[in-house]
């Protein structure tokens, strides 16, 4: 299903969710026979009810299912959703995956007519799952299990399914898997409405399901002894010599009939916020691990002496590597996609958020991003000239929807500007700049409409807004950094954006500052005739958030000293952090939820941005305290960080609440966490000079580290921080230079 740009659109979160739930009420539904859906009185008699007939249930409201528990194995575009028990019985979510398809939903093991005993269900790592159980057979003695099962199983599609014996007799097991699915695509499973299991026929060596354009297949390895189609059954009698093991192996797979509907020859690219990743040219088989794209990144670890801070880099790196896709049009580009299981598929602000994010491991991912985005980018003459598309997505209950594409074009110049500081080859850099110059001239055209003047805000979504704080925020980042890139290409505009800058800050100051008698707040937005909205939220923490300029400096603020001293104090209060990160509303503004997506819920990429940017600021000990609850949360979602929980108020002994609709795992929250542990070395490069400086926190709220495997300059970087906060070098680019 692909993104639509509509009213309400809502997009992140629980909105996206939300925002199904609407679109399936309005939409007919295919056993509403023959009632006149198009109006709202229907044209036809409705069917009579014999005497004492019950009325029949109204249709489920679709809702998202939960899949916070489950084990989910990525590899874009494949995905395997298990329970902890192993067994896909195709309640849910449950399934493997592929290309926004359900390849299998059902996928039942039983042993001599029972269902094994479930021991334990665990990942491996992002891409894999292991299950264990027991077996119990007739005639056994004592409490000892004598038969163990394992199950390997992986997103591309295989199951390797092992028998082992303790016993000390030759056994005989009686081997049963039933295999069901529906070819349902995922945003519909994803809220509660998957299809009919499709008929199932013998083929080769397993089973086959059909709908026109497109079957699915399962091939086993030995081939069954029997199989029953009607049933969706495969039978085996495994003979298990004593302290002896056999194993199973199950390939499931999708394949398009050519030229049927389902045909990915001759599709078109989809809208950069697609929810499914387009499919592939020709016919899709089982992928193995070697087929999956390499990291985009470098191989970076972290020794810490709070071991989990390790633990949460490795965890969100790899997780980070099952998102990673490759663009549909140049598959050498690389990307990755928004999350599990809302957004496979490129979400343009997320994207180029992420990859900011893993500058300090490598340019790569953010090159490859960038051409992306760009190939999609609006080049044609008129008021979109220069925009990136994007959808629209829901922003609570204070705000109208924003706009993705907005974000996106405004964070396209910074993120190409920041890469070029920290290494970024100059030819691709000068491969970039035009695309970044078009997201320039957007910004200044759409601030400076005829009947305005010049300076104005930049509105989101609608030409006469509202303006909202953060937009302004990403506007001027945009603005100061495109301005130090035009600065190296000799362009002429970079003098004019720089007062662009300087006369939003002014504005700005005057204009979105709210005086008190605690000393104020900045305004979440003004409306579209400039009254400001005073409610304090996270997206206030993107005002800290400056960027990098020459000589590894930080760009000045929107706001000044004293305003950034008051905004830190505001964000550090117990109002705004909840124990476990940042609420994205503070829990003393009305409407207040700690479930809302944007009205109270920690939202993992804005913590991290709060947590960045008031250590950057000087404000070490409110940097720390996000940094720790960040971590403390991580811990308990076994390092797998969603990219949002409950902004409920941490309790002694407590844990962090999951959303029910968070994607797990998230781009952002996975970005989100390596941002804030690079964060504590406090680097600042500055390639094109040859300069990088080193600044950690003096207050090491984790203690010592050692961070190695970093990238600047494309080449190794590693530096340590010591409890006393000071950084050391140990390993860089030739000629740089370390600087103040």
């Amino acid at each position: 299903m692909t993104e639509l740009s509509l009213p309400g659109r809502r997009d992140l979160g629980a909105g996206r969710a939300v925002h199904l739930i609407g679109a399936a009420r309005t939409e007919p539904r295919p056993h509403q026979g023959a009632q006149n859906v198009t109006g709202i009185v229907p044209t036809t008699q409705p069917a009579r009810r014999l005497p004492g007939a019950h009325r029949p249930a109204p249709p489920r409201a679709p809702q998202p299912q939960p899949v916070h528990s489950a084990l989910v194995c990525v590899a874009l575009p494949a995905l395997a959703v298990s329970p902890a028990s192993g067994q896909l019985t195709g309640r849910g979510m449950e399934g493997f995956y592929r290309d926004g398809r359900r390849v299998l939903s059902r996928c039942e093991l039983r042993v001599d007519g029972d269902e094994p005993l479930a021991v334990q269900g665990r990942l491996t790592c992002t891409d894999r799952a292991r299950f264990l159980g027991t077996v119990r057979r007739t005639g056994e003695r004592g409490p000892d299990p004598e038969i163990r099962v394992e199950r390997l199983r992986s997103a591309d599609g295989t199951e390797q399914i092992t028998f082992r014996s303790s016993a000390t007799r030759p056994v005989r097991l009686t081997v049963e898997i039933g295999l069901g699915t529906d070819l349902a695509e995922l945003g519909a499973v994803a809220v509660g409405l998957p299809g009919p299991e499709v008929r199932a026929a013998v083929h080769g060596a397993g089973l086959r399901w059909s709908v026109p354009g497109m079957h699915a297949t399962v091939s086993a390895t030995p081939p069954p002894e029997d199989a029953l189609a009607s049933a969706g059954l495969l039978r085996w009698d495994l003979d298990l010599p004593d302290g002896g093991h056999r194993s199973i192996e199950l390939r499931a797979g999708l394949a398009y009939e050519p030229g049927g509907p389902g045909d990915p020859a001759g599709h078109r690219r989809r809208p950069l916020d697609a929810r499914i990743p387009a499919p592939r040219t020709g016919a899709v088989t089982p992928r193995t691990r070697s087929d999956r794209p390499p990291r985009p990144w470098t191989a970076a670890r972290l020794e810490c002496d709070d071991r989990r801070a390790d633990a949460l880099l490795a965890t969100s790196l790899d997780d980070l590597h099952g998102l990673v896709m490759r663009d549909p049009e140049v598959t050498t580009d690389l990307y990755v996609a928004g999350g599990f299981p809302w957004r496979c598929g490129l979400a343009p602000a997320e994207a180029l958020w992420t990859a900011r994010m893993l500058l300090p491991l490598g340019t790569r991912l953010a090159a490859g991003t960038l051409r992306a985005l760009a190939r999609g980018q609006q080049a044609a003459p008129g008021a979109d000239f220069g925009r990136i598309p994007g959808a629209l997505r829901d922003f609570g209950p204070h705000s109208p929807p924003s706009c993705a594409g907005i974000e996106a074009t405004l964070l396209f110049p910074a993120v190409l500007a920041e890469a070029r500081r920290w290494g970024l080859p100059q030819r691709e850099t000068e491969r970039l700049l035009p695309a970044a110059q078009r997201c320039l001239t957007w910004l200044r055209r759409i601030t400076d409409p005829p009947a305005g003047s010049r300076g104005g805000y930049v509105p989101d979504p609608a030409p006469g807004g509202p303006y909202r704080c953060e937009t302004q925020a990403h506007a001027h980042r945009a603005a100061l950094l495109g301005a130090d890139l035009l600065d190296a290409s000799a362009a002429s505009d970079a003098a004019a954006l720089r007062d662009w800058a300087a006369d939003l800050r002014t504005r700005f100051r005057r204009d979105f500052w709210l005086e008190g008698p605690a000393g104020g707040r900045p305004a979440a937005q003004l409306t579209a005739d400039g009254r400001p909205v005073p409610y304090l939220g996270s997206t206030s923490a993107h005002l800290l958030d400056t960027g990098l300029l020459g000589g590894g400096t930080r760009a000045p603020g929107l706001l000044d000293a004293a305003q950034t001293g008051q905004l830190a104090g505001l964000l550090a209060g117990p109002a705004m952090d909840s124990g476990w990160g940042l609420r994205s509303l503070g829990s003393k503004e009305t409407g207040y939820n700690p479930f809302g997506h944007r009205s109270g819920a920690v939202r993992v990429h804005e913590t991290a941005i709060a947590a960045a940017g008031l250590a950057a600021a000087g404000h070490e000990q409110a940097a720390g305290s996000l940094i720790r609850g960040v971590l403390d949360a991580a811990d308990s979602f076994g390092y797998r960080l969603p990219e949002m929980y409950a902004g409920e108020q941490r309790t002694t002994g407590g844990a962090p609440v999951p959303h029910p609709a968070a994607c797990r795992p998230a781009a952002v929250a996975a970005g989100g966490a390596v941002h804030i542990l690079v964060a504590l070395a406090g680097l600042r490069p500055d390639v094109p000079a040859g300069t990088v400086s080193v600044r950690p926190l003096g207050a090491t709220p984790l203690g010592a580290m050692q961070l190695t495997g970093l990238c600047v300059a494309e080449q190794p970087f590693d530096v340590r921080v010591s409890r006393l906060g000071m950084g050391m070098v140990e390993t860089a680019a030739e000629g740089l230079q370390l600087g103040s």
